[in-house]
């Protein structure tokens, strides 16, 4: 990443870096929590192991995590026609309906039959949907969630090259997974296990959940030069009352707000626009970039990015651009492993 003038606003070359491909991570690590945690929520760098983070908070700071839990969300099968399609259902609607990305040979038109999993069911193609109608709404023959249960797949990021196993059912799923919806995983929440989760309580560290169901939109790169004309994809989350109550309690005694990941500190601060955190539940498609003016989080537990993403823009109007540059120089020549399997690093709010 080049540094840009200040006098200009950020564009989306601003944002791209060299990775060398053999840092992206294809397989997590053999313990959750045996990943590595680049430190950077101070004034100099420190390499560190992910079960060092509750020693890197205090007592009172409160910890939030995203507790969306990932759908076999991708389906294989073969339209009425014969042609070979795949599904990847991107939001669950009442009445058995879903709203899916297709990829098939030919786009299939409203009335077409869909038999997925070898026809173990048949969907019904309605007509197409979403904000740019590049989405497809499908009805299925029952509750979806157990169809997908039954016959899907883990719906593994495009970077991650095999084919889902018995490890990522596992693996691409936080331990306190509790409200099906996503097809994407919470990444930085994939760190945490038993030992951390204790280790975070007897040091006096609080926790809070928020819901945020990642959809598929996270690995959507941004195509326009010029932020402001990239169309944010949305999310549903929800901030419950006992999160808003607890985040209040932790400010009164002056704790610290420590998200778990981006979407984490994305429904927090989606929640938080008018200026003052409201619980409640509803779409977001914030976008944030620097000169953004951050409410509620102080720290940000997150894995590293994408070039050119939308998240990786997100971090750097966290923590401040140069810093981010600075922290990804160091990851890459340190050999941190990246993406969803990857490691974590932490920041510190600038």
């Amino acid at each position: 990443m080049s540094a840009p003038h200040p006098a200009r606003s950020y564009t989306l070359s601003d944002f791209d870096y060299e990775l060398p491909p053999e840092l992206i991570a294809q397989h997590p690590a053999p313990q959750r929590s045996g990943s590595r945690l680049l430190d950077g929520a101070g004034d100099v760098l420190v390499d560190r192991a992910f079960r060092d983070l509750p020693g890197l908070l205090l007592p009172g700071d409160l910890l939030v995590f995203n507790d969306t839990k990932v759908i076999r969300a991708r389906l294989h099968g073969h339209k009425d026609t014969g042609g070979a399609v795949e599904a990847l259902v991107e939001r669950v609607l009442p009445g058995h309906e879903v709203m899916a990305h297709l990829r098939a040979s030919k786009a299939p038109r409203a009335g077409a039959l869909l038999r997925f999993a070898g026809a173990a069911f048949t969907a019904e193609v309605l007509g197409r949907g979403g904000p740019d109608n590049g989405m497809f709404h499908l009805r299925f023959p029952s509750d979806p969630f157990a169809l997908l249960e039954a016959h899907g797949h883990v719906p593994l990021p495009p970077y991650i090259t095999h084919v889902d196993a018995d490890e990522d059912i596992e693996r691409y799923q936080t331990v306190f997974a509790a409200s099906p919806g996503a097809v994407a995983a919470p990444t930085a929440s994939l760190h945490f296990d038993a030992g951390v989760l204790g280790a975070l309580a007897e040091r006096g560290v609080g926790s809070a959940r928020v819901t945020l169901h990642v959809g598929a939109g996270t690995f959507q790169p941004v195509r326009s030069e010029i932020l402001a004309e990239h169309q944010m994809h949305s999310e549903w989350f929800e901030v419950p009352e006992a999160t808003v109550a607890a985040i209040e309690a932790a400010r009164q005694r002056g704790g610290r707000i420590v998200a778990a990941g981006t979407t984490t500190l994305r429904a927090l601060e989606s929640a938080a626009l008018s200026g003052r955190l409201q619980a409640g539940a509803r779409e977001t498609q914030l976008f944030i970039t620097p000169g953004f003016r951050f409410q509620v989080v102080d720290r940000l537990v997150t894995n590293f990015h994408l070039p050119k993403s939308t998240l990786l823009m997100l971090v750097s109007a966290f923590a401040g651009y140069d810093a981010v540059r600075a922290i990804y120089r160091h990851a890459i020549a340190a050999r941190y492993r990246f993406f969803s399997y990857g490691d974590a690093m932490l920041l510190q709010r600038r």
